[in-house]
């Protein structure tokens, strides 16, 4: 398989300019949270946010960026617990910011440099490692507030 170009267990949305890109074991909360950062869209605590894939996500390097998009088949499909498969809107394609670990083993209280950054498809982005039951959500606005778009 191209480095440069796979398919991955993830879910993104795009938060602002850039997506999040958010991976973890399954059961692990990452449609949950994907879903709450829309929300958080609509509810003004974001500048926009909308679903860009769940579940199954391309990702692709060019250019410097990674790419993510949605597998083809679930395009516009988000799973919400207790509710089953829902259609919503979502973006085609966008260039990843930050990377969203949810249920890291190297979480930790005051990360140090290693797990703050993620490498993927050659490209280096900001890492954000959550504990396994913490509250992903305050996190990732927090981790949101304090990234610039150009990064």
């Amino acid at each position: 398989m191209d480095p440069a170009r796979s398919t991955v267990h993830a879910t993104a949305v795009l938060t602002g300019a850039k997506a999040t890109l958010i991976r973890g074991p399954a059961g692990s909360g990452k449609s949950q949270l994907a879903w709450s950062l829309i929300k958080a869209g609509e509810q003004g605590r974001l500048p926009f946010a909308r679903l860009v894939a769940d579940d199954r996500a391309f990702l692709e390097s060019r250019a410097g960026r990674l790419l993510v998009r949605p597998a083809q088949e679930l395009a516009g499909m988000i799973e919400i617990r207790g509710l089953g498969i829902q259609r919503i809107e979502f973006e085609p394609v966008a260039v990843v910011g930050i990377v969203v670990d949810l249920s890291a083993g190297d979480a930790a209280r005051l990360p140090g440099q290693p797990t703050t950054t993620a490498r993927i498809g050659g490209i280096e982005l900001p890492r954000l490692a959550v504990a396994a039951g913490a509250a992903a959500l305050p996190m990732v606005l927090a981790a949101l507030g304090t990234i610039s778009a150009d990064d």
